[in-house]
């Protein structure tokens, strides 16, 4: 069925790698573009649509690449720009589209721009970057002052993450027409799209005033995010490049409500095609931030998704992921990856691919790879992790047990950890000295014995993927939640035209009973997909589920029932 705003990125599944961990094609330790290009067969079998690659730009690696020092140029470490042509053929080739990583907050301190920036004060890069005789109070999201000195010049530059990540001014039109021209040159290649790091901190108020707050440092999101100009930026962008293309793009952008969102992904905006929000991403966050755990209620997870769902229906379009680069896995977090590893990743996988918008598979996310339990922070790399481990320690406020117990289920390197391939040496992603230790359970969980095993969550979400473009109803159809104080199960119902579908899902390690409601009964649906062996394939008014048990079923013509 047509509707006003189809689009094949709303049709697509996004699957997102991260280069350096994916797989190494030439024995140093380091996944690359080589690798990326002998696994280009597993990713269409699997499905997916779109693949979403990290930073492959030259950089310094301050930040794992999202410190770029020539945007026009690919990371030794990752190859060549040869390599990266030969992977965007091959990618074209089966069917399925390139969207590139976009980091224009920032750049490298190494970047040919900043070294003239802080060559001298006149220098005519001076002000591509944001430099002031006196800091204000904001604190960087690393961790200490957002401000340096150059000692050469005698003045400070804003850098809302690491030093060595200065925030480019986007006041300067000089600025923006350098990032618009280098989003064509590679649109011009035949990159499909952009996500967009952090993209609604790049309008800063006027004046860049202190924060509020006693002394010392202080959180100045107020200032910086979703600033005064950024959709006068972004809708210049969508003019002067954006518009000309065929392109998917998702910006990041933290801390935006549904409403705000809207502002950025509205149909009628001429903006940003979708969005990743994090209000999700802070359920399990304290008064004192992202390290600071405390437990999650499914009344509160279900009321963010649906107000996300319920917000942008007609008007726009949601990101759906539950896990990527930056944030633990999904599993761990938000599943059970103990005994019920295998049952509670298919019931997540379920949720997020029958929810309406586009769904992002990360890497691994699709064998129900674990988070990582490093017993030293010697053996972690992430930046972030690593200034606030350190940081704590130096406060003496917190036991190292407790910092270690932030780490272990917070910490960045959770995701980063090497796709586990096979149950060979380095779970099959290098011959060398993996860049970051492997997770130990690779030799359960891998691609390798996954794809030998039917039942298992890698065919599950082929499957998932397979239904998805069968039924339009699972990409355009309405959403419905059903019973939002339940704390055991998660239920929707999803609407296009003649068509239903009903998602159910037990998100605890018992038996739950979750009972029809009286206007669904008479639909006739049909199971579609279980995560779980089911005899009848009917909807009964009185549904037993088992644990982390999930399942969907549609009321249609044509059920098309996928087997299990």
């Amino acid at each position: 069925m047509e509707t006003e705003h189809n689009a094949w990125w709303k049709e697509a599944v996004v699957y997102q790698i991260y280069p350096r961990s994916f797989m190494d094609g030439n024995g140093d330790g380091i996944g690359d573009l080589k690798g990326i290009i002998g696994k280009l067969d597993y990713l269409r079998w699997l499905g997916v649509d779109v693949i979403w690659l990290c930073p492959i730009y030259k950089s310094p690696n301050d930040d794992m690449g999202y410190d770029i020092s020539d945007y026009r140029a690919i990371m030794d470490e990752f190859g060549t720009m040869d390599d990266f042509e030969q992977m965007l053929v091959g990618i074209h080739e089966r069917g399925m589209k390139l969207v590139m990583d976009l980091v224009v907050n920032h750049t490298s301190d190494e970047h040919e721009w900043f070294v003239q920036s802080r060559a001298s004060r006149d220098n005519p890069y001076r002000d591509y970057y944001i430099w002031r005789d006196r800091p204000n109070n904001w604190a960087s999201f690393f961790g200490g002052s957002a401000w340096e000195l150059d000692g050469r010049t005698g003045q400070y530059y804003l850098h809302l993450f690491s030093r060595k990540q200065p925030d480019l001014n986007w006041e300067n039109p000089k600025v923006r027409s350098e990032i618009y021209d280098m989003m064509r040159w590679w649109l011009d290649k035949g990159v499909d799209g952009f996500r967009m790091d952090v993209i609604n901190c790049i309008s800063k108020v006027p004046g860049l005033p202190d924060a509020p707050g006693e002394g010392g440092l202080a959180w100045g999101g107020a200032f910086f995010l979703n600033g005064p100009r950024v959709h006068e930026y972004l809708k210049e962008m969508h003019t002067e490049v954006l518009s000309r293309y065929d392109v998917m793009t998702v910006g990041e952008t933290l801390s935006v409500t549904p409403e705000q969102a809207l502002e950025y992904v509205g149909f009628d905006r001429a903006e940003l095609n979708m969005v990743f929000q994090f209000e999700m991403m802070d359920i399990d966050a304290g008064p004192g931030g992202k390290w600071d755990l405390k437990s999650w209620k499914l009344s509160e997870f279900k009321r963010i998704f649906s107000r996300w769902q319920t917000a942008l229906a007609g008007s726009g379009w949601n990101s759906l992921y539950l896990n990527n680069h930056d944030q633990p896995r999904l599993v761990s977090r938000f599943g059970n990856d103990g005994r019920y590893r295998i049952e509670s990743a298919k019931m997540l996988a379920t949720l997020l691919h029958t929810l309406q918008g586009t769904p992002f598979v990360y890497q691994g996310e699709e064998i129900g790879m674990t988070n990582v339990h490093f017993d030293s922070i010697d053996q972690y790399r992430d930046i972030e992790t690593i200034n606030w481990y350190n940081e704590q320690v130096a406060k003496g406020e917190r036991s190292v047990d407790e910092i270690v117990k932030s780490i272990h289920a917070k910490g960045r390197d959770n995701s980063r950890t090497p796709m586990q391939w096979s149950s060979a040496h380095n779970a099959g992603f290098s011959d060398g000295l993996p860049w970051l230790q492997v997770n130990e359970n690779y030799r359960e969980i891998n691609v390798e014995q996954q794809l030998a095993d039917p039942d298992s969550v890698l065919h599950y979400y082929r499957r998932l993927i397979q239904l998805r473009k069968r039924h339009p109803v699972m990409v355009y159809g309405n959403y419905d939640l059903l019973y939002p104080a339940d704390e055991k199960i998660y239920a929707f119902v999803r609407e296009l035209g003649n068509a239903a579908l009903l998602t159910v899902l037990n998100f605890t390690d018992e038996q739950q009973v979750f009972l029809c409601p009286e206007h669904l009964c008479p639909k006739g649906f049909e199971l579609v997909l279980s995560n779980y062996e089911v005899g009848d394939a009917n909807l009964p008014t009185r549904l037993s589920l088992r644990p982390y048990e999930a399942r969907v079923f549609i009321a249609s013509p044509a059920s098309g029932r996928v087997d299990v």
